[in-house]
């Protein structure tokens, strides 16, 4: 019986990366890793741990230290893009603009040309951004790119419900849309528990006193609760990236929240942003269109407007330069 490998990359091991490359190791789910980053030293420390951690995993596990040689991640089955710097999201996750387009920049438009066809999980922020200029860097169809965007800030919604109410986030279907941003919103009328809606419940012990504005406020800024204790979050975002690999590599057809390219659905089309979709073996099968009502349908239109600011804001840079070895990045304004 044979086995066709599979070949994960990851691009960015700082600390998202590393801990997405663990929990690959972990579940069992790679068979190689290909890690990148221009930071030598760093990469090579990761890569000796991650090699000295194989021995405890359920199988064995290759991991590769790739440098800045992105060619060499051509032939894997999905990418993640990890690449950022979180220090200048300080504020705002909008922060990390321009260094993390100008670093997908330099990567994304190589691998193209080198012929990878796989997939692309991008967790760089701000991530609804990067992930449309992966998707135009790469050449590749809008379903082989996926954004984590707001699948960490719906799990953070199902947990402050779930704190609240005393049910398992399991049991809470309940999703943040929009923006991986300050203008994302939670799609407070569609959140149900095991298929009943909120207003069935809302007057329940527990469920009466959620207060939607609270709820929301905790989804959106939980990742700022972790940076400002130790400046920077790692091991959700990472087992986010790991998760949505996962459905892609399973074909498990799962419903989830991410980064997802609209062309009409929500009334909205050209650019990435955060809805339920369906996740298989050929990336986003399909879109889940929420029964919004008319205050989170304006939400949600506001938050879109927010992601095509800040696109316009990229300098101009062609397919054809981000080809080249090596890359000549613009400057923006």
């Amino acid at each position: 019986m044979s086995h066709q490998p599979v070949s994960i990359g990851i691009i960015g091991i700082g600390h998202v990366g590393p801990h997405a490359a663990n929990s690959l190791i972990l579940q069992g789910i790679a068979d190689e890793l290909l890690l990148c980053d221009v930071n030598e030293s760093k990469l090579a420390a990761e890569v000796q741990d991650l090699n000295d951690s194989v021995v405890f995993a359920p199988h064995r596990v290759v991991v590769r230290n790739c440098h800045a040689d992105y060619e060499q991640l051509a032939g894997c089955d999905v990418i993640i893009n990890a690449a950022g710097n979180v220090k200048l999201a300080a504020v705002s996750r909008d922060g990390e603009l321009f260094a993390t387009v100008d670093s997908a920049r330099t990567f994304v438009g190589r691998l193209a040309a080198a012929g990878f066809e796989g997939f692309w999980v991008n967790v760089a922020n701000p991530c609804d951004v990067v992930s449309a200029e992966v998707h135009r860097l790469s050449g590749l169809p809008t379903n082989h790119i996926i954004g984590t965007g707001t699948c960490l800030d719906s799990a953070r919604l199902r947990t402050v419900i779930s704190l609240t109410t005393k049910l398992a986030p399991e049991s809470i279907q309940a999703y943040m849309i929009g923006e991986h941003g300050n203008t994302q919103i939670a799609a407070w009328s569609a959140i149900s528990f095991a298929g009943v809606p909120m207003k069935n419940v809302i007057s329940k012990p527990g469920f009466s006193d959620l207060k939607p504005d609270e709820v929301q406020a905790k989804a959106r800024d939980g990742g700022y609760v972790a940076y400002r204790g130790k400046e920077c979050t790692e091991y959700a975002i990472a087992n986010a990236a790991v998760r949505i690999t996962r459905v892609i590599l399973h074909d498990e057809h799962a419903v989830m929240p991410g980064s997802v390219w609209l062309d009409g659905q929500y009334g909205q089309r050209g650019l990435y942003i955060s809805v339920p979709c369906i996740i298989g073996a050929n990336g986003v099968e399909d879109i889940v269109e929420l029964d919004l009502n008319d205050e989170e349908q304006a939400g949600f239109a506001a938050s879109c407007d927010a992601v095509r600011a800040n696109t316009a804001r990229l300098a101009p840079f062609s397919i054809e330069e981000s080809r080249q070895n090596p890359v000549v990045l613009p400057k923006h304004e």
